[in-house]
């Protein structure tokens, strides 16, 4: 996992020399994901406008086979395929997935807690609710200010999950409840944003080169 994690956040250097500051904030996350999938957890992610829009990028590249196929193995092949025709369908077309919710995807639920009760607090609900012991909640946010993102943070810290956090320079308030931060170094919310991509999509290949064979 070690040579993974490290071949992947060296070409993420290489592409973008700026990110070697972040460096090591990366390939923790990264190594805290992968033994979070490992043994049974999940990802919660999170964010707002274009970072709401990444948060379900990340979830798109991880349900999925993101560079590998991720076939089935042979015993979820062998479960499938006892229930029939629509099973030997199903275990010849479906891909390995890892278990990621991205919050914001949630719109009946988000629509009506922001009309009976604390706006802010929405993706905070969300996560006290889903989040467990072994889980990763990430939270994104370019300034790191984004209230709804930092409450749901404190939230899933307190339901035992490992809190990270991918924002633009400094960390803002998310610095200070997260158990790693992954600051890129821009202000600017458009430069934050172009340096968040490459970043999660490292993440994506270290995941996915960690825990699945070719």
């Amino acid at each position: 996992m070690k040579n993974v994690i490290e071949n992947e956040i060296k070409t993420l250097t290489e592409r973008y020399p700026c990110l070697s500051q972040c460096a090591d904030s990366v390939a923790l996350l990264a190594e805290k994901l992968i033994k979070c999938f490992r043994d049974g957890g999940k990802l919660v992610v999170c964010g707002n406008g274009g970072s709401a829009a990444d948060a379900l990028h990340i979830a798109g590249e991880l349900l999925k086979g993101f560079r590998k196929k991720r076939p089935l193995d042979a015993a979820e092949k062998e479960r499938l395929c006892a229930s029939g025709e629509d099973g030997e369908r199903l275990a010849r077309g479906l891909q390995s997935p890892l278990p990621v919710i991205s919050l914001h995807g949630e719109t009946a639920f988000s629509t009506a807690w922001c009309n009976d009760a604390d706006p802010a607090l929405v993706y905070a609900q969300q996560a006290y609710a889903l989040c467990r012991e072994g889980d990763v909640f990430l939270g994104i946010s370019t300034s790191g200010n984004a209230e709804n993102v930092r409450l749901a943070a404190v939230a899933a810290k307190a339901r035992g999950a490992f809190v990270a956090a991918l924002t633009g320079k400094g960390g803002g308030k998310l610095a200070g409840v997260c158990d790693v931060l992954a600051a890129v170094p821009e202000t600017e919310t458009y430069k934050v944003q172009e340096l968040h991509l490459p970043v999660y999509h490292a993440l994506c290949l270290c995941v996915e080169n960690g825990l699945f064979e070719e």
